[in-house]
């Protein structure tokens, strides 16, 4: 990576071959956002890069992602950020060279609501056709009057927060659930199993709109929280907080952050006795499934994609074969596949565009209309709703990490 001598705010990424593959202003991006999201972009060389076909130049349509790939968060945004490569590299090979080339463009915010603001300005500057896959909720929410200000597309963030499912937003479109179906299924579960101490654990600077939907939940059930707990997520220790979960004696606890936290706590009420049940929002994602699996504890989750070792899903077989074709010690799991099904949802809205080709305004018309089946899995904007997924459904996780119910 070197500066363009030619120009002092432009910035040149180069390829291995020492050819350049993407141009981005320096005007509006810190030099840590670069240096940190160099693996990806050079990942989006090789996805999408300077393809010719036998009569010209093929089309090279940039989508500009802003997830973490350091911090917390770090193997959440890696997975999804994979799994939406493995869609465009798959795509690359499929179409014979002959249609558009889809490159993916990845800015690290560490999971920060400012620098994914930061980023998504830096991503529209440099001239992206639509914002996708973002990994924070809470910045994609923070980053709103930019995009609608923009008119550009946010298509498939991975987060089920209620912020960003205002009906007056006009911009970000959804390909999974938000967090009110998962909400709404965890509290059945907990009121089914006659559970009524009810610990309720969130992040406090995430939107109100997701304790609005857990307070409906709850409500709908005639569950009160026994004990709710706001956690700062860049909290250095949980302790003071499990000590709370125990000192109320909850039946069960239902999780609205990441997966660092649910760990961290889960760690500490291990060693002091505690036998009660884990509830986890898919916010928390794979890396919950493993980690929980190395303390040998179960977890019940919501989910808002098929189960990833669905053997009978082709939608899962092919996000398996793709994934895997990758490389990169990339693998197929819940938080990948989310990632892939975005990947697809992008390349087959850019492909249903016709006449003059590909803008901001032809590919959000493009979604309007779009219906796909992608073999297991539905994402349906068709009659202009935003939300082409309400799938969700409740897994029981045992501490093998064997998906049992």
């Amino acid at each position: 990576m070197r500066r363009d001598r030619a120009s002092s705010k432009k910035l040149l990424c180069y390829a291995q071959d020492g050819k350049p593959f993407l141009n981005l202003g320096l005007n509006n991006m810190k030099r840590r956002d670069l240096l940190s999201a160099a693996p990806a972009l050079l990942a989006s060389s090789m996805i999408g890069g300077l393809f010719k076909d036998a009569h010209a130049q093929s089309a090279v349509v940039k989508f500009g992602q802003s997830a973490s790939l350091t911090g917390a968060q770090a193997s959440y945004g890696k997975d999804v950020r994979d799994g939406i490569a493995a869609a465009f590299a798959s795509a690359a090979k499929s179409d014979g060279g002959k249609g558009p080339r889809f490159e993916l463009v990845t800015l690290d915010d560490g999971g920060d609501r400012e620098r994914c603001k930061q980023n998504t300005k830096s991503l529209i500057d440099s001239g992206v056709s639509a914002l996708v896959g973002f990994t924070s909720g809470a910045g994609a929410e923070a980053a709103l009057p930019t995009i609608e200000a923009a008119r550009i597309v946010l298509l498939g963030t991975a987060s089920g927060n209620m912020g960003i499912r205002n009906k007056e937003l006009s911009m970000p479109y959804h390909v999974r659930a938000g967090y009110d179906d998962e909400y709404a299924k965890l509290v059945a579960f907990v009121k089914e199993f006659g559970m009524r101490r009810i610990g309720y654990v969130y992040l406090k600077d995430t939107s109100p709109a997701n304790q609005a939907a857990m307070a409906s939940a709850l409500g709908a059930a005639g569950i009160k929280p026994t004990e709710t707990i706001a956690l700062d997520r860049n909290a250095k220790s949980f302790d003071a907080d499990a000590e709370k979960l125990l000192a109320a004696k909850v039946d069960c606890i239902l999780f609205t952050t990441n997966s660092a936290p649910i760990v961290s706590l889960t760690e500490h009420l291990t060693k002091r006795g505690y036998a009660g049940f884990y509830f986890a929002s898919s916010f928390a994602g794979q890396a919950l499934i493993d980690k929980m699996t190395t303390l040998g504890r179960g977890i019940i989750m919501a989910q808002v994609v098929p189960r990833p070792r669905s053997a009978t899903i082709s939608l899962v077989k092919r996000c398996e074969q793709d994934i895997t074709a990758l490389g990169s010690g990339a693998r197929i799991g819940y938080t990948s596949l989310e990632g892939y099904i975005v990947g697809l949802v992008a390349i087959e809205a850019a492909r249903a565009i016709k006449g003059d080709g590909l803008t901001r305004a032809s590919f959000k018309k493009a979604l309007t209309g779009l219906n796909l089946d992608l073999g297991g899995y539905n994402v349906n904007f068709a009659g202009g709703g935003h939300h082409g997924s309400r799938f969700s459904e409740v897994v029981a996780v045992d501490r093998t990490g064997r998906i049992i119910g």
